[in-house]
């Protein structure tokens, strides 16, 4: 309000001639000089080149990256591949340390956006992916029937319940998700709805974001149909050139338009369409989950005689989502919004392999190269000994899917021009499920009772914060894992039925098993694991037989 009087005070000011001529006017005197003065204080008010300043409630432009392990960054010591524009915010924002998502996809996402931690089953359902494709005839189903069957197999979601996208919408933000969108696998219009979202364009079903040419997308509950593309599975090649997947990935018969291309021009229209409201812009990309697939190969690696060709592929998925990254921020600069809008960039979980060659490098979490068996409890994967050259989980064990740091660690940035002091990194333990807390207590949300969330806005804003988490949770498909601020972490290798106990700070690599030389600190983690777990460890051994919803039945 402050703002708007500032500015009529201005007006009149700069118009006081003009008014007075008016006022003074024989005809209508009164009438004509209050249609001035409406039209002065219209044209004032809704400057298109002037946004909103209110730092209290700045915009929020969250990009997600999709299994990007931290060791792909260049400002996290990526010696190939360069990532200036992520770099960027890294290094004038503040970079978290000791960030956790999920080991997978949908249970990172569902945690992110609902606030729960993955160590239990019943905050929330994920949908079989598949569902709009009928694999046996390689046609699709009835989108209308597709929906109905699945809003039927989540339910009714509660009256109180709450999602990340709501703690916006309650603060009388806009918002919008373009990407992957939701947990998935498979998601509908109406769970879209619930959750938060005003506008949004992506897949609506995750299986079919493995290809980068949808002959469709979905927007705000409508079909779009992508000319050009015509491969019902999107395009998705096979991950090994030695199966064929060279041929594939460059058959670009039918592959017009790719996904991420389209997907940023739909964030770059919400952006300039918004640019005078609050809004809240959620990027979860598909980008750099594979089977590998680009337009082409970017320019740094065209001549790179040490990577192999599907290498070089992957490389330029990393590049295309730094680009991507670059021309956002742009976009904001160029709008006079990057005062105003905290800009935030993320990972689901940890890296994965989608660029195995033979001889070279092995996509397995059983054996390294050498042909060493991989038991997961005294061996496990390290870059160094499967031999991969781009080390994207950043030196630690495991991959994708563990309990390993490798599996969980991910990359957390933040940036707010002028408002949170850059350069620095936070040691503070933070959970992906601990972002909607963090939102709600920037925009002063009350959240329902019994999230596992908690706010780490004091340690952005560079204070203390009395209510700092003490440990995180997550599942995995070998079994829960606890990592405690202090730097603690207990592991439960579920098919072995064995706890393992390591001291991150002096062992990043999880080499040295303490557990025999600290039999009370494995107990003390062992019972709070069990709480976390609902008292049942197996809440926390996920299994796609028992987690994931059967793919729903048009019989």
């Amino acid at each position: 309000m402050h703002k708007i009087g500032t500015k009529v005070n201005g007006l009149f000011e700069k118009n006081r001639i003009i008014i007075q001529r008016i006022y003074l006017m024989k005809t209508q005197n009164f009438l004509y000089f209050i249609a001035a003065l409406f039209i002065l204080i219209s044209c004032g008010t809704k400057d298109k080149h002037s946004p909103r300043a209110n730092n209290n409630h700045p915009n929020v432009v969250f990009i997600y990256a999709d299994d990007l392990g931290r060791g792909l960054l260049s400002s996290e010591g990526q010696k190939i591949i360069s990532t200036p524009n992520i770099d960027k915010l890294s290094s004038k924002g503040v970079r978290f340390e000791r960030a956790y998502g999920s080991m997978f996809c949908a249970p990172a996402r569902a945690s992110l956006l609902t606030g729960y931690h993955d160590c239990q089953t019943d905050k929330w359902k994920i949908a079989g992916g598949g569902a709009y494709i009928d694999r046996s005839t390689n046609k699709l189903f009835d989108h209308a029937k597709i929906q109905e069957a699945l809003d039927t197999e989540y339910g009714d979601i509660p009256e109180e319940e709450m999602f990340m996208a709501e703690v916006f919408q309650k603060a009388g933000y806009v918002t919008g998700q373009f990407g992957k969108l939701d947990w998935g696998f498979s998601t509908t219009h109406n769970q879209l709805k619930r959750h938060g979202w005003d506008h949004y364009y992506g897949y609506y079903d995750h299986v079919r974001c493995h290809g980068f040419y949808p002959p469709f997308l979905f927007e705000d509950g409508k079909q779009v149909n992508i000319e050009g593309n015509t491969h019902i599975d999107c395009g998705k090649t096979k991950e090994k050139d030695e199966d064929g997947g060279y041929e594939e990935r460059w058959n670009m018969a039918g592959k017009k338009q790719y996904s991420q291309n389209l997907i940023l021009e739909k964030i770059l229209d919400f952006i300039r369409d918004h640019e005078t409201d609050k809004f809240f812009m959620y990027h979860p990309t598909q980008l750099p989950h594979g089977p590998s697939a680009i337009p082409e190969i970017h320019p740094d690696f065209v001549h790179n005689t040490e990577l192999t060709e599907i290498e070089k592929t992957y490389a330029s998925m990393v590049k295309m989502l730094d680009d991507h990254v670059g021309i956002i921020v742009d976009e904001l600069q160029k709008l006079n919004l990057i005062n105003n809008t905290i800009i935030v960039f993320s990972s689901d979980n940890g890296h994965e392999i989608y660029y195995p060659s033979k001889g070279k490098l092995v996509k397995s979490n059983t054996e390294n190269l050498s042909g060493e068996k991989i038991d997961n409890i005294n061996t496990k994967y390290y870059s160094d000994t499967a031999v991969d050259v781009f080390d994207g989980n950043d030196g630690m064990a495991g991959i994708k899917r563990s309990n390993w740091e490798g599996g969980v660690r991910v990359p957390l940035i933040y940036y707010w021009k002028g408002k949170i002091e850059g350069g620095r990194t936070v040691n503070q333990l933070v959970a992906n499920y601990d972002m909607m807390a963090t939102y709600a207590d920037l925009l002063n949300i009350s959240l329902p009772e019994g999230k596992h969330s908690k706010s780490y806005l004091p340690e952005l804003l560079g204070a203390k914060n009395e209510q700092a988490r003490t440990h995180a949770v997550y599942a995995s498909f070998m079994g829960p894992a606890l990592v405690t601020n202090d730097g603690w972490k207990l592991r439960y290798f579920t098919p072995a039925d064995k706890f393992q106990l390591f001291y991150l700070p002096d062992d990043y690599r999880e080499e040295k098993d303490l557990i025999e030389q600290q039999h009370e600190k494995f107990q003390e983690l062992k019972m709070t694991l069990l709480v976390a777990c609902n008292g049942d460890l197996s809440n926390g051994f996920f299994s796609t037989r028992e987690r994931i919803l059967p793919r729903v039945s048009f019989n």
